[in-house]
């Protein structure tokens, strides 16, 4: 690490802390040439794979696209926005967790429908419509059924 002041590359490392719920790490960093100390911050770089559209084009992965669309879906829903929150996290834990540089973005919204599905009916079955680009009303039905026969406790 060079020292901000003197440019030396000789630092030591005086104090380290995990800040940021664990996130980061704070260190206390004094220069062994000039004397003087300064921080540093350390964060673990985390890379999300690049989607493939069904269209071939290729594009980054982008946080708030799949935030506007898990907002637009629970739109007027009673889910609070660390639910939101916590929904946007598992999604991008899941997509990170395959480890490829690159995904098919149908990856993506069949991860958003299951975090639906979970979190607001309503909400899976607005968001299922437009994904899946439904038609009619029977598909509408269809997808209901589906979703209420999964939502049944078993008489066994």
């Amino acid at each position: 690490m060079h020292c901000p002041f003197c440019g030396d590359l000789d630092t030591k490392v005086i104090d380290s802390r995990l800040v940021a719920e664990g996130d980061s790490v704070r260190r206390r960093r004094e220069c062994l040439t000039c004397g003087e100390r300064f921080t540093t911050f350390e964060t673990a770089e985390l890379v999300m794979p690049h989607l493939i559209k069904r269209d071939g084009r290729r594009e980054p992965f982008d946080e708030e696209k799949l935030r506007y669309g898990l907002s637009k879906a629970l739109e007027k829903r009673p889910v609070s926005v660390n639910e939101i929150e916590t929904s946007v996290n598992h999604i991008k834990h899941k997509l990170r967790s395959t480890g490829e540089r690159e995904l098919p973005a149908l990856r993506v919204g069949e991860a958003v429908m299951a975090e639906l599905r979970a979190l607001d009916p309503v909400a899976y079955v607005r968001f299922a419509s437009v994904y899946r680009d439904f038609q009619d009303v029977s598909e509408f039905a269809d997808e209901i059924n589906k979703l209420a026969g999964s939502r049944k406790p078993s008489n066994v």
